[in-house]
């Protein structure tokens, strides 16, 4: 075993006085293993300052120096420019760049509205709010294209592409809106042709051979039953794609044995590659708390090393996914740091960095070395 990884087992080994499920040997690598990190540009615009071992640095170097070769950014539409709702192409063209250059492979996350788009949100952008169905249909293909175009042209093409965001009622609403009172036939046939269009869009924004894949993302990953129901219609629509997509946020989301038990029957049902495209937990106290829904199921202690503890436990379940279809994680909004200006989610509790900026331990489970 190398030696930053047989450090880091030695560190969890001193445990925090807690019983809490954690890794008894070090958790496999994956394919796919990174971070969202949409929110650096105006953290770092703000004076935040990153570090490993009390040596500032490049953030995404930081992260590439611990085994980090995957990195997912959002894409607003046209967005209000206010706090970190600053993704729009230009944004995101300089930072794929940076991605890019370090070497990493990039994840495009297409949110198809002006702000977050979420479980509970899927706002079609102002500039489409009127359109038809039909030309709803072609602006998503011609949108997708054009970004895709954009960032090829940059020299950033995306390696990923997915095609909206935490999907579980559709997108777009209330034209591509599923489930509830729109879970019809006719309501499943516009969302699939929206993501066909989208699709088509990629294609059509790439060069002839260039490599990409397209996921579709979920959120509900503790869900076997919430996921086959999604899927099950995107497949009896022949919705072309080649990765399932999964959020994992233990207190939204349940426990990890409600995970381990969707990666298997997704697995097994759709022999398809999956992904945790987002996942966390906090190493401190600080804004989490109120939106736990299932407390109970934060099982590792509420520190650094339960951080760490939580991270090695989900690899290991993820490598574990029948066929070698669990093919990686990535950490969202690990870059986190409370900057005067700017709110943070969760007030910095569920970042990679500490308040000062300094590395913590989980960000180092990706390293080989």
């Amino acid at each position: 075993m190398k030696l930053r990884r047989a450090w880091w087992l030695a560190m969890l080994a001193a445990c925090d006085g807690s019983s809490a499920p954690g890794p008894a040997e070090a958790p496999p690598l994956l394919p796919i293993m990174g971070a969202d990190i949409s929110s650096l540009g105006p953290i770092e615009a703000a004076g935040a300052t990153f570090q490993d071992g009390g040596q500032a640095g490049d953030a995404i170097a930081i992260f590439r120096a611990k085994g980090h070769n995957t990195f997912r950014l959002r894409l607003f539409v046209d967005p209000s420019q206010t706090e970190v709702e600053v993704n729009d192409l230009d944004y995101t063209i300089a930072l794929a760049s940076r991605i890019k250059a370090s070497g990493a492979k990039f994840l495009l996350d297409l949110h198809y509205s002006d702000t977050w788009a979420d479980p509970g949100h899927q706002t079609p952008p102002a500039a489409w709010a009127q359109l038809s169905f039909d030309s709803l249909e072609n602006r998503v293909e011609s949108y997708t294209s054009e970004v895709v175009g954009a960032l090829r042209m940059a020299g950033a093409a995306p390696d990923i592409v997915q095609i909206g965001n935490e999907i579980d009622g559709g997108m777009l609403w209330p034209l591509g809106q599923v489930g509830g009172s729109s879970d019809t036939p006719e309501q499943w046939d516009r969302l699939t042709r929206l993501l066909k269009a989208g699709i088509r869009g990629v294609k059509a924004g790439l060069s002839p051979g260039d490599p990409v894949r397209i996921m579709l993302h979920y959120s509900q990953g503790g869900s076997a039953s919430g996921t086959a129901w999604f899927f099950d219609h995107i497949e009896a629509h022949d919705v072309p794609y080649d990765l399932i997509g999964l959020s994992y946020y233990p207190w939204w989301h349940g426990s990890i044995a409600g995970l381990e038990a969707n990666l298997e029957a997704t697995a097994l049902r759709y022999d398809r590659d999956i992904l945790l495209t987002e996942m966390s937990y906090p190493w401190r106290a600080g804004g989490w708390e109120g939106m736990a829904t299932y407390r109970w199921a934060m099982t590792w202690p509420i520190s650094a090393k339960g951080q760490g503890r939580f991270l090695g436990d989900v690899m290991k379940v993820v490598a574990a996914t029948p066929g070698n279809h669990g093919v990686g994680v990535l950490w969202w909004y690990p870059e986190a740091i409370e900057v005067p200006g700017l709110f943070i989610f969760g007030g910095g509790s569920l970042a990679l960095f500490d308040q000062a900026g300094n590395l913590l331990p989980a960000a180092s489970l990706f390293d080989a070395d």
